[in-house]
């Protein structure tokens, strides 16, 4: 049987729970919701769900829960809901503010495409975007994952060593590799791409697919690059630097305060073996496959004294994210699994767990499950998929050979740069960017990404559709 963790947190080191969501609404009608998945999309939607007046239960795999170190990417979109449950004084002690993407050669690292972040996007879509470290160990409090754990365990049952093997979509109930039986009224499938719960949404089992690539992930201690005059700039600048190349790319970024350097390093998949984030890799290996890439890659690589490699799968939308009883909803990878190539795997996982409990806070009577299931399918399945398509775009743009499709996408990147350039000299814009190479540079694309409001387009639901799931004890 799986054990709640016990880990020890004073009482003056926990996150404050500063403000109700919702706000303060709850649900009339409580229901016993089990999460499969302690991952980020896991543990916001427990909270989220936990939120909004349901009983929320957390099953995961893991004999603890836990994170393999590494830096991602909080979009806007993102840190907009993780301050409003009250984590804005946490980011900022132990995040970086990227000031700005600089794209490079991978032969001369001459920078081909520049964009001006720092507190452009805070003023401009109302939330900051940050680069922070996912580590969660027992004793580790200073990361992404640590602080929504914080947040959620005080208000639900998290489980571990809980491996799910079946599900009887019709009770409903979950079959563990121990054997015993867990009820619900309600099961979130968020155990991530490799997902066992989709099957029974998708009709029976079905593979993830290889997509080619595999990412080498380290993190070296800052002081190293601060040593090499060379290496200095990219801690001091905090900029978030890309190595473009064929068939290869690389991005590093300044994490934990600045203490820590994240490098992200995707190469041609040579390997048979599964998916994993925790698979160690060979760094001759790793070296090998950037030589003659420019010397301040190669003065980096030379820093890392091991490597994880994580191999890269992906898989089509779905045509539904509901099993048709409505006793099972899936979330974050296990319906629409992001590449890393547009950094928003975790933003959509958490924007899934915050209409989820937005709608679910509504919750009046069990006639509604289905309904208000379809209605967060409604909210969030254009916006996942067009976000897929989004990262699977950047994959191709990346990774051009050199030749004439890779001098197009140089050009366009640096008439982009040329005219952020000129903004940040307090110039005006004369630059159209719609489609340009460098999708952090195209306005629209930002204003569609990082603008988005998760909670208030399940508000705006409400108020144009809640009409028809009003019963005599609706929550308006």
């Amino acid at each position: 049987m799986g054990n709640r963790p016990q880990i020890a947190i004073g009482t003056s080191e926990r996150i404050a729970n500063v403000g109700k969501l919702y706000p303060g609404r709850r649900a009339s009608l409580s229901l016993e919701v089990v999460v499969v998945g302690c991952g980020l999309g896991g543990v916001a939607a427990a909270y989220c769900l936990a939120q909004a007046g349901h009983k929320v239960t957390v099953l995961d795999a893991a004999l603890a829960i836990g994170e393999i170190g590494a830096g991602i990417q909080v979009s806007p979109n993102l840190t907009r809901l993780l301050i409003r449950w009250g984590l804005r004084k946490r980011l900022e002690e132990v995040a970086v503010k990227p000031e700005g993407l600089d794209f490079r050669r991978w032969c001369t690292g001459e920078t081909v495409a520049w964009t001006m972040w720092g507190n452009t996007l805070e003023e401009e879509y109302g939330a900051p975007y940050y680069h922070i470290h996912v580590k969660l160990e027992l004793y580790s409090r200073a990361d992404f994952h640590r602080m929504l754990y914080e947040l959620v365990e005080p208000q639900c049952t998290i489980r571990t060593n809980c491996r799910v093997v079946s599900m009887d979509t019709s009770k409903p109930t979950l079959t563990l590799e121990s054997g015993e039986v867990v009820h619900a009224d309600l099961v979130i499938g968020a155990d991530g791409v490799k997902s066992t719960l989709r099957q029974y949404v998708v009709g029976g089992p079905d593979q993830a697919r290889p997509t080619g690539d595999a990412a080498y992930r380290a993190i070296i201690p800052t002081g190293k690059l601060l040593q090499d005059p060379d290496l200095r700039p990219l801690v001091e600048k905090s900029e978030m630097v890309g190595w473009m190349g064929p068939r290869r790319h690389i991005m590093a970024y300044n994490i934990r305060a600045k203490r820590e350097y994240n490098v992200v390093m995707v190469h041609p998949d040579d390997d048979d073996g599964e998916e994993s984030w925790t698979a160690k890799g060979s760094t001759d290996k790793m070296r090998a496959e950037f030589v003659g890439w420019e010397p301040r890659v190669q003065k980096l690589l030379a820093l890392i004294p091991s490597t994880l490699n994580w191999k890269l799968m992906d898989r089509d939308p779905i045509e539904t994210w509901i099993h048709k009883d409505g006793t099972l909803v899936l979330l974050g990878d296990s319906c629409h699994p992001m590449l890393p190539y547009r950094a928003q795997g975790s933003a959509m996982a958490v924007e899934d767990a915050a209409v989820l409990g937005n709608l679910f806070s509504r919750l009046a009577h069990r006639s509604q499950i289905l309904p208000l299931l379809h209605a967060y399918q409604s909210i969030r399945y254009n916006r996942a998929t067009a976000t897929q398509m989004s990262s699977r775009l950047n994959q191709h743009i990346f990774h051009l050979p050199d030749g004439p499709q890779q001098e197009k996408r140089d050009r366009e990147m640096r008439a982009a740069m040329e005219d952020a350039l000129r903004v940040a000299r307090g110039e005006r814009s004369t630059l159209t960017s719609a489609g340009n190479a460098n999708q952090w540079a195209d306005k629209e694309k930002n204003s569609i990404q990082f603008g988005y409001d998760a909670d208030e387009e399940a508000e705006i639901w409400w108020r144009n559709h809640g009409h028809t799931l009003r019963g005599p004890r609706a929550l308006l």
